[in-house]
């Protein structure tokens, strides 16, 4: 199980694979109501600029 998804994988590549494409997500997609609905690269990019 991996966050809530359960997946069997056939090798190492592939769980690596899901690790990276979940870090991707979480970083460049997903929403945070505390970041004022930005993602977290979002966030941070504005902050540099600001």
């Amino acid at each position: 199980m991996f966050y809530g998804k359960e997946s069997n994988y056939a090798n190492l590549n592939e769980l690596e694979q899901a690790i990276k494409d979940y870090i991707h997500f979480y970083n460049y997609e997903r929403t945070k109501s505390k970041l004022k609905g930005l993602t977290p690269i979002q966030y941070r990019n504005q902050s540099l600029v600001a």
